[in-house]
């Protein structure tokens, strides 16, 4: 396979005379361009073993309520109807995934597994490296640079790791093809005896609801009414992107009235799609369909979907407080220590913030598309998280409210990519500015910016409040 430096063994474990070999799929939900995927099809053919997928439900999974687990859900129906068509058995179980080396049991001759950067993802598959009774693998599929071959220390800024990633990534940018299976299961894996899993039978994956029942979901917030989860949902939302934004995504990105984004974030997060896929595919159609005057956005999309993007599963990676305020610079935490005792214009709870009961109505509007949607525009979430910082008193205060804001109601939360964001908003991965009261020389930013930016930002104010 090409590419070795996404591969990782995680243990040196002898291989043992077991029956198949087992990919615990679990960041990377999807059967196009996983790399982990196809390694695993790769060395059971190897070995002339059939290949088993493994899924793991949990239903106390961190900060995950019903709008994550539904979305979550249709994703799941839709890989193992896709695993089915390459002949591959998938199975879905629910329980701790930490006990999954003993779900397994001694079946596996090999597991491969995705890769994960938040604590918890790194702790399981620690956990199953120590206990599994053969060769675990890691796969790391959702990134183009691979994390240590980008950098092999946190980086101080997208300004450092860009050069890093653009030396490396037109080797990793290349397409991965599907490897056929040489030999089918005849049905799916049991986990063993004790191991305190339970099956998802096959005809419930096509009833989120019933799923859901069985796992005792957090119902607290609903599932998004625009966003659907699985592989097929995240290739029409990229059709639709390429074919009718992309031409002018460099200029109308920002702009939050015109909704020019891409929309890929929550399937990035599920791993329903690729980056790799995201950007072969968006130079394919601007290569063949946009003049060369219209292919700023491509330039614009690799920017923000690899450098900044993996800026944050750097900053994850080798900063264990990725999602605390004690993660922030020193030069940050110092400079607001000193503007923590200035006068807020407003200090609202937290209830008033989460109903979007504030006196700014930009602020309103972005929270409410957050509530109601389960996507922020990206614009108005670096004001959204400014305001949170200049309302509230303590400013380490205000950065657990902004990561439980965020990580509760967006679909992309939990994520990399949302605590560098909100790291950002209090100085993380930016430089000192001109001091000012509040935020010290942390970066600011005010409504009369966003009016001046948005001549027409009173209409996105209406699409949200009014409903």
């Amino acid at each position: 396979m090409p590419q070795d430096a996404r591969i990782k063994f995680l243990n040196d474990t002898a291989v043992p005379a077991a029956p198949t070999v087992v990919y615990w799929m679990q960041a990377s939900v999807r059967t196009g361009y996983n790399h982990a995927l196809e390694y695993a099809v790769h060395v059971a053919n190897h070995r002339s073993q059939p290949l088993h997928v493994v899924f793991c439900l949990t239903p106390t999974y961190p900060g995950a309520n019903l709008r994550h687990y539904r979305f979550l859900l249709e994703g799941l129906a839709d890989v193992t109807a896709s695993l089915d068509r390459r002949g591959i058995r998938c199975s879905v179980w629910i329980g701790d995934p930490m006990n999954i080396a003993a779900g397994i049991g001694r079946s596996a001759s090999t597991i491969v597994v995705d890769r994960g950067y938040l604590r918890h993802q790194r702790a399981w598959r620690r956990e199953l490296a120590q206990q599994a009774p053969c060769p675990v693998v890691q796969v790391e599929s959702n990134v183009v640079v691979p994390v240590e071959t980008a950098s092999f220390k946190e980086e101080y800024s997208a300004a450092t790791i860009r050069r890093k990633i653009h030396a490396q990534w037109e080797q990793f940018l290349v397409p991965l093809q599907s490897v056929t299976p040489e030999v089918t299961a005849p049905e799916e894996l049991r986990p063993s005896s004790g191991s305190g899993f339970n099956v998802v039978p096959r005809e419930e994956l096509a009833r989120p609801e019933a799923v859901e029942a069985r796992l005792q979901v957090d119902d607290s917030v609903a599932p998004s009414p625009a966003f659907h989860g699985g592989e097929r949902e995240a290739n029409g939302h990229l059709d639709d992107f390429l074919t009718n934004r992309l031409a002018d995504y460099a200029t109308h990105r920002n702009d939050p009235e015109k909704e020019w984004l891409s929309g890929m974030s929550p399937y990035l997060h599920f791993g329903h799609i690729s980056p790799v896929e995201i950007a072969l595919r968006a130079v394919d159609y601007a290569e063949s369909a946009l003049e060369e005057s219209e292919r700023a956005g491509v330039d614009t999309l690799l920017e923000e979907l690899i450098v900044r993007r993996e800026l944050a599963m750097n900053y994850a990676e080798y900063n264990d407080r990725y999602d605390s305020y004690a993660a922030l610079p020193e030069w940050a935490q110092k400079t607001l220590a000193e503007h923590e005792g200035d006068p807020r214009p407003y200090e609202y709870s937290l209830e008033q913030l989460e109903q979007g009961r504030t006196d700014d109505p930009y602020w309103n509007a972005c929270q409410l598309q957050m509530v109601k949607s389960g996507k922020m525009h990206g614009y108005m979430r670096m004001y959204w998280g400014k305001k949170i910082l200049e309302w509230t008193a303590d400013p380490a205060e205000a950065f657990r409210r902004a990561v439980y804001l965020n990580d509760t109601y967006e679909l992309d939360g939990r994520d990399p990519n949302g605590y560098a964001g909100i790291a950002w908003v209090f100085g993380k991965h930016d430089r000192p500015w001109a001091e000012r009261s509040i935020f010290g020389k942390v970066r600011y930013m005010n409504a009369n910016g966003l009016r001046r930016k948005f001549k027409e930002i009173d209409r996105y104010v209406d699409r949200w409040t009014s409903r």
